[in-house]
């Protein structure tokens, strides 16, 4: 039996791997690591779909250096910048999307967070939403505090994004201006709050193998259900700019052994997707199960249309997964 059979079969009866067995998945057979992969994916959470889109809220000037990121003020990039947005426009998308078909609407701004007055003003426009549609309300609105989450929950949040980027071990390399153990801070900080947490990271920043299986557990160990995995797409004017591009058999490895350790979480292609020749078919076929949709932050995305369609030829159905 191989070393990818031993381990199905062992998730598949209720057990869970750990960080050696992990380890070993990464040079394992790529076509049958990932037709396990979706063996387990398909046990564990059906054809369900989890689909989202996000809005840019508040763009540019953002105080921190994270050497990925078009929004940074450390860097020259030409990305847009502009205030936070007024809650008739937020409003106007979510509706839309809505009208798409689409379940869960997220709400990202740049910066190291978002003030008094403007968690405020979210507040108002997150209620409005709810007023206006049926669509759930996510919110990445950097590193708040419990009293801050409870608000934005009492206003009707019922989950938070927060990305650890990479492995604690890895972070340093990737930003400065704040720690590993303040993101881990404020996502422990809205659990405590009462709301879910979508959180993972971006591959393609120069990390190991082993970065990838430290960052895996660590959201196992926060318990963290949905989990995006971004491809990076290295903007020109960032430190990353001339990283090498990961191939779509690399993300599809990935999203398998991701799905070997967090067997029943959605695991969701975010950024970068679009570079893949398919849009992450053949990821959607390795493990993942959820996606973002539509235009990502500074880089433009998939449309709706196309992955609903996608979804369908499939045979996955949209579904809040993990609410």
């Amino acid at each position: 039996m191989s070393i990818i059979s031993e381990l199905k079969e062992k998730i598949l009866n209720g057990g869970q791997i750990d960080k050696s067995e992990a380890m070993k998945l990464w040079d394992a057979d790529y076509n049958e690591l990932c037709s396990a992969a979706n063996e387990i994916r398909k046990k564990f959470c059906s054809d369900d779909f989890d689909i989202c889109t996000i809005i840019n809220g508040k763009s540019g000037k953002c105080s921190e250096n994270c050497k990925f990121c078009a929004q940074s003020s450390f860097y020259h990039t030409g990305a847009g910048e502009y205030p936070l947005l007024d809650t008739e426009s937020i409003v106007k998308e979510a509706r839309y999307n809505a009208s798409q078909g689409i379940l869960r609407f997220s709400i990202v701004t740049s910066g190291r967070k978002l003030n008094e007055k403007e968690i405020d003003i979210m507040c108002d426009t997150v209620r409005e939403i709810h007023k206006n549609t049926n669509i759930s309300v996510c919110v990445s609105f950097g590193l708040l505090n419990e009293e801050q989450y409870r608000k934005l929950k009492d206003a009707g949040v019922s989950r938070v994004h927060n990305n650890i980027e990479t492995s604690g071990n890895n972070f340093k390399n990737i930003c400065t201006t704040h720690t590993f153990d303040d993101k881990i801070n404020a996502i422990n900080a809205a659990k405590r709050a009462g709301l879910n947490v979508c959180s993972g990271g971006i591959m393609g920043l120069g990390e190991t193998n082993e970065d990838r299986t430290d960052m895996a557990f660590t959201l196992k160990e926060l318990n963290i259900k949905s989990v995006p995995l971004n491809m990076l797409n290295p903007i020109a004017g960032t430190p990353f700019e001339n990283n090498k591009k990961l191939t779509e058999k690399d993300m599809c490895r990935i999203c398998a052994v991701y799905r070997f350790i967090l067997p029943d979480a959605s695991i969701r292609l975010a950024g970068g997707r679009g570079l893949m020749t398919e849009k992450g078919k053949e990821c959607f076929q390795s493990g993942a199960n959820a996606a973002i949709s539509g235009d990502m932050l500074t880089t433009s995305g998939i449309t709706i249309e196309t992955d609903m369609k996608m979804i369908q030829e499939l045979n996955y159905k949209p579904a809040l997964c993990n609410e």
